[in-house]
């Protein structure tokens, strides 16, 4: 399972979703590959991706995609990001 947490630079934010995501995986028991994008790289880095994390802001600028997109309000509350992530992947 991949799953991409995107933001505008790639860098910072998406970074901390990724890592967030990753400490709600392992409670979940799920295994996945998680990575951290820039909005501009999305259908190249997303292509394969079951699940695009992001923000509302940056939502409307992901294009077509296959995948289930998560919109995340607060990237450091783990309940949100653990009850989205449970019912994407549930």
């Amino acid at each position: 399972m991949k799953i991409v947490a995107i933001c505008g630079a790639g860098v910072g934010t998406s970074g901390i979703l990724k890592v967030n995501a990753e400490r709600v995986l392992e409670r979940l028991g799920i295994q996945a590959d998680v990575t951290a994008s820039d909005i501009a790289s999305i259908a190249t880095s997303a292509a394969t991706a079951q699940v695009i994390l992001t923000s509302p802001e940056l939502v409307e600028h992901i294009g077509k995609t296959f995948a289930d997109i998560v919109v995340i309000q607060n990237y450091f509350d783990l309940e949100e990001l653990e009850q989205k992530l449970d019912k994407a992947l549930g």
